[in-house]
């Protein structure tokens, strides 16, 4: 697992569903909503493979 540079452990697996600059990032990269990535976390859970699922899905 990466670290920031605070030394704190960054855990790319997972999208933070509350975090406005992770939730832009998704978006941008599968080309949908924020809303719908939002949807997704709260449908998937917050595993990012779940969620570019779930985003799948829905296209």
């Amino acid at each position: 697992m990466a670290t920031t540079s605070r030394g704190r452990a960054q855990d790319r697996e997972r999208v933070a569903g509350g975090q406005e600059h992770e939730v832009r990032y998704e978006a941008d990269k599968e080309n949908v909503s924020k809303d719908e990535v939002k949807s997704a976390v709260k449908n998937a859970g917050n595993s990012r493979n779940k969620v570019e699922d779930e985003l799948e899905k829905k296209s």
